[in-house]
């Protein structure tokens, strides 16, 4: 399935449009990444801890928008548009969304 940002593809035209499709995720923080996370903060440098979980929050939003698509019978999602915020007590949680078009080439 393609999955693009884009509106449409030079080499593809959408046949039919299938609707709105998304993927959403939530995923907390655990207090031993908050830590070493403030001590990068201290001293410096990246954060692997946090980009793993902001990279396995995306890829599950994503996911989850694809098999939408593909329960309507859509070849692509075009228009594809990601969000981040976060959310709990204390911003203690990650919530990705990813919304796009399932369309049919």
């Amino acid at each position: 399935m393609i999955v693009t940002t884009t509106n449409t593809l030079e080499t593809h035209t959408v046949k039919e449009y299938l609707g709105i499709v998304t993927g959403e995720t939530i995923i907390g923080a655990n207090i031993f990444k908050d830590f070493f996370a403030g001590i990068r903060d201290i001293v410096g440098g990246r954060s692997g801890s946090y980009e793993r979980v902001l990279r396995e929050a995306k890829d599950t939003a994503l996911k989850e928008m694809q098999e939408q698509a593909q329960r309507l019978g859509a070849t692509a999602v075009i228009g594809v548009d990601l969000d981040y915020e976060t959310v709990g007590p204390n911003g203690g949680m990650l919530m990705v969304t990813a919304s796009g078009t399932a369309v049919k080439f």
